[in-house]
């Protein structure tokens, strides 16, 4: 039986107005089910209750969930203790603290729908009507699936019980746990351990959750112990298992003749590697022609990890959960072993490497003409890093660009030989073909810009430990020329395949960016104006780019455009070709980054079958076989969830060494550049703007005068001396104090 089939089923007879709720046997009788396909019957409806489309009630009878009022999705608390329940669909209904029941951050839950209030009208500017913003309400009135069977927290001890306090700030409830010498746990836990807690049902809100002690992970606050508790949290995995060690173990360590047979040999082209000064493994390089007529090939090639990673292997199923690479500060989780990622798939210097070529052909004025692909072998001429890169577009004294070093804190990798070995007319020939790809490639970054493309790339810190694992030192890096260079040439080879892959009918993931909600832009659009920038209806692209291009001239652009991009759905994997918004293009896939994501491994795979379909002459040997699109669907699911999954556990990890740095930083004097971000009654919140670091500063903390803030809570103002501070002021702050368990820095106003 079509389980699939029998779910639509299930659904349409119970939102028919002849329905009346009914148990399980009655709706079988309904839908005319043989004895046979009960089992079946019975595991499919449980399957929709637990999804929230199907809702058990008195009587032990069954009812479509939108028919009694209710709502199914996952619950996300703020840390005022108020929530919003997020639907399938994207859309979110709000939840007052008093609402929650006994719902956990992100559990799924079942709700039912309050009421819908109407807020403030707002008006588009240069527009005489308004639009009256409705807002849901929804009371959790039952817990479908819980997230959390596991928290992890800091072992205290109260007069006459223990208890444990989670590491997370929106888990707002202290766990009662038995006395720790009775855990059983090796070494046992001290009061101040950071330990994992198993939960037991909870189900009433005035008493507090409890549970048991299952592992003791040392010291809280410690490096190792946040390092431990970070892969608990998050499910990562550090060791491979040993069906992927062993046939990783029975692959080559070099590439040898009879790889390359059949491949396009480019192994005497002028090819480049560009990536991070800490990068080990490199997945992408470059290289560039000019061909007859002015028009110029840009090479784009691309490590063919397909080729040693076949289908329904140990490997490929551990790449396949594993979804992506992890990068903590400073380790990496990495998608496969270090033998592939760092070693027979990786693009290094001077190394025979298999990699899968699209050739992109331009004409002046930066338009596609022609593009074709290829199974190649190159041998990477030069590893650069983007420093070099930048410094080989800005500077004509080759001595200076010798002497560029990637700084001394980077763990660097493979890093080729120094640029002061190689002979003057190398070095000029390299600088030659930089600039001459820069030329293109800027030409198409203004071109895509002008089609209403959004430019989304934000400056990164990079955090720098010492021996200990404490946090040291950290690095801004802005997204310049360099590595926009890179950006522009792997964004038309994704497009070029997805198109090429869709015009064949061959099912592939795309990337996809679906539209923002209205009601997201609205709220943007309030956000901006304290900052000076009034915009229209941004429902119209137009008004967006218009808008963002305010943003990117502001001097809190920082702030304005990480405002901009939680306006803004997240991107996923999906086996649709729906388009990409803030790219504005109809097709994309990843396809550039196989070591790292098994999104672009399945996009490989596609281009397999493709080229055999093709029949190209460097098509790989043996009948390639090309996942259905039911099978895609499953898998973009997945691997949307695991990039989440990373996601939050990268942003976890350089929030706790933020924290570890700055605690450090108490009672030094040493002071910050900080930009005002928002206003409060109690002060107001801070970003530094090195580090990106938020941060909050108390009134108490003001010494120079008495601070109020005014009627529309944009301004604060002294009461005797009249200064005032507000959103966009920069000012100095110095470190008050690091709450570690709210996981909160407080600065103080630095009078010098």
């Amino acid at each position: 039986m079509n389980r699939e089939m029998l779910s639509l089923n299930i659904l349409s007879l119970l939102k028919s107005k002849s329905y009346a709720p009914s148990n399980l046997a009655g709706i079988a009788a309904a839908l005319k089910l043989k004895r046979k396909d009960f089992p079946v019957f019975r595991d499919t409806i449980e399957k929709m209750v637990k999804e929230g489309t199907v809702a058990h009630v008195k009587g032990d009878r069954y009812c479509a969930t939108k028919d009694l009022g209710l709502v199914a999705g996952t619950i996300e608390f703020k840390q005022s203790g108020r929530a919003q329940i997020r639907l399938e669909n994207g859309e979110t209904i709000s939840v007052r603290s008093e609402d929650t029941g006994v719902a956990l951050n992100g559990d799924k839950v079942l709700a039912r729908i309050l009421d819908e209030r109407f807020g403030s009208r707002r008006k588009f500017r240069n527009r005489e009507k308004e639009m009256p913003v409705s807002q849901k309400y929804a009371r959790v009135i039952r817990i479908i699936e819980r997230k959390l069977t596991t928290v992890i927290g800091t072992l205290a001890r109260s007069m006459n019980f223990w208890h444990v306090v989670a590491d997370d700030p929106k888990f707002f409830y202290d766990i009662i746990v038995a006395d720790p010498k009775k855990s059983g746990i090796k070494p046992v836990p001290e009061e101040g351990d950071k330990v994992v807690v198993k939960l037991f049902e909870w189900t009433q809100k005035h008493i507090n959750p409890s549970g048991e002690i299952v592992e003791n992970l040392g010291k809280s606050h410690t490096p190792m112990s946040e390092y431990k508790a970070i892969l608990i949290k998050y499910a990562l995995e550090t060791e491979f298992p040993s069906e992927v060690l062993d046939e990783v173990k029975a692959l080559p360590q070099e590439v040898s003749e009879k790889d390359i047979e059949g491949r396009l040999d480019l192994r005497n082209e002028f090819v480049i590697t560009i990536d991070p000064s800490d990068a080990k493994d490199f997945d992408d390089a470059l290289s560039f022609k000019r061909l007859p007529n002015g028009i110029l090939e840009i090479g784009v090639h691309i490590a063919d990890v397909s080729y040693y990673v076949k289908p329904k292997t140990a490997l490929d199923k551990e790449a396949r959960n594993r979804g992506n690479s992890t990068y903590l500060v400073g380790t990496v989780l990495p998608m496969l072993p270090f033998e592939l990622s760092n070693g027979l798939c990786s693009l290094v210097e001077d190394k025979d490497r298999l990699v899968k070529s699209v050739f992109l052909e331009f004409d002046a004025a930066g338009d596609c003409k022609k593009v074709r692909f290829a199974n190649s072998v190159i041998r990477s001429s030069k590893r650069l890093t983007y420093e070099q890169a930048y410094a080989f577009l800005k500077e004509n004294d080759l001595n200076i660009i010798k002497a560029v070093r990637p700084p001394a804190e980077y763990s660097t990798g493979s890093t080729g030989k120094p640029l002061d070995e190689f002979d003057d007319a190398f070095l000029q020939k390299l600088r030659t073909t930089i600039r001459q790809m820069w030329g293109l490639a800027s030409i198409l970054r203004k071109k895509r810009m002008r089609k209403g493309s959004f430019d989304l790339e934000m400056p990164e810190i990079r955090i720098f430990c010492d021996e200990q694992g404490y946090a040291q030192k950290i690095v801004r890096r802005e997204n310049d020329e360099s590595h926009q260079l890179v950006e522009e040439f792997m964004l038309a080879a994704n497009e070029a395949v997805a198109r090429e892959l869709f015009e064949f009918h061959i099912p592939f993931i795309s990337r996809v960016h679906d539209d923002p909600e209205e009601e997201k832009l609205l709220d943007l659009r309030e956000y901006l104006e304290p900052f000076g920038i009034f915009c229209g209806d941004l429902t119209r692209r137009r008004e967006i780019v218009k808008t963002l291009a305010a943003i990117s001239s502001h001097p809190q652009s920082y702030i304005l455009k990480t405002q901009f991009l939680k306006s803004l759905k997240r991107a996923v994997y999906r086996a649709s070709p729906d388009g990409h918004f803030g790219l504005m293009k109809h097709y994309y896939a990843h396809f550039t980054s196989p070591i790292r994501r098994y999104a672009d491994f399945t996009v490989h795979r596609a281009l397999n079958f493709y080229m055999q379909k093709m029949k190209l002459a460097t098509a790989p040997k043996g009948r390639m076989s090309m996942d259905s699109q039911a099978a895609l669907e499953g898998i973009a699911n997945h691997i949307s969830k695991t990039e989440q999954n990373s996601t939050d556990a990268e942003r976890e990890s350089k929030k706790v060494k933020l924290l570890e740095f700055f605690e450090r930083k108490i009672g030094t004097n040493e002071t910050f550049e900080a930009v005002v971000t928002a206003m409060s009654s109690h002060g107001f919140f801070v970003e530094l703007t090195e580090s990106m670091a938020y941060g909050f500063v108390h009134t108490h903390t003001l010494h120079d005068d008495i601070y109020r803030l005014n009627a529309e809570g944009t301004v604060m103002r002294g009461r005797k001396t009249g200064k005032t501070i507000k959103a966009g002021d920069k000012i100095k702050v110095y470190v008050e104090s690091v709450d570690l368990f709210k996981r909160q820095i407080d600065f103080a106003k630095s009078e010098s």
